[in-house]
């Protein structure tokens, strides 16, 4: 299947619905009151479905590596978060789990797809 657009990307929905989950937990509870780990978290999430936006409208192969690369580092600082969250009270084992393994889930197929680009002969905007 060719993508031609971001939003085919199976990671970038996914990475889509973990924002809004992020953003829904974040609105509940004593986590509204924490503005800096709310605010952090929150734009953690947004980072990583925008970075896989923007390295694939950049056209090439080599920039969109270099995007990922930053979108999966965003999977990785939200599960950090996620970890303060529950220390702190803020979320229950159950919705922790849930968006760890979101997040967990978005960044293995983050990794499969730099696997994929770094291996491939195809340059520019024609990713299958």
């Amino acid at each position: 299947m060719k993508i031609k657009k971001f939003e085919d990307l199976e990671s970038w929905k996914k990475a889509r619905k973990l924002t809004n989950r992020v953003y829904e937990a974040t609105a509940a509870g004593s986590f509204t009151r924490d503005f800096g780990l709310k605010d952090q978290i929150r734009r953690a999430s947004i980072s990583i479905l925008s970075n896989i936006a923007e390295g694939f409208e950049r056209g090439g192969d080599k920039e969109f590596l270099q995007f990922l690369a930053i979108a999966k580092g965003s999977c990785g600082e939200v599960r950090a978060q996620l970890y303060i969250a529950l220390d702190q009270g803020y979320l229950s084992q159950e919705l922790f789990e849930r968006l760890f393994n979101n997040a967990d889930e978005i960044g293995r197929m983050i990794s499969g797809l730099m696997k994929y680009l770094s291996k491939s002969e195809l340059k520019g905007s024609k990713y299958r």
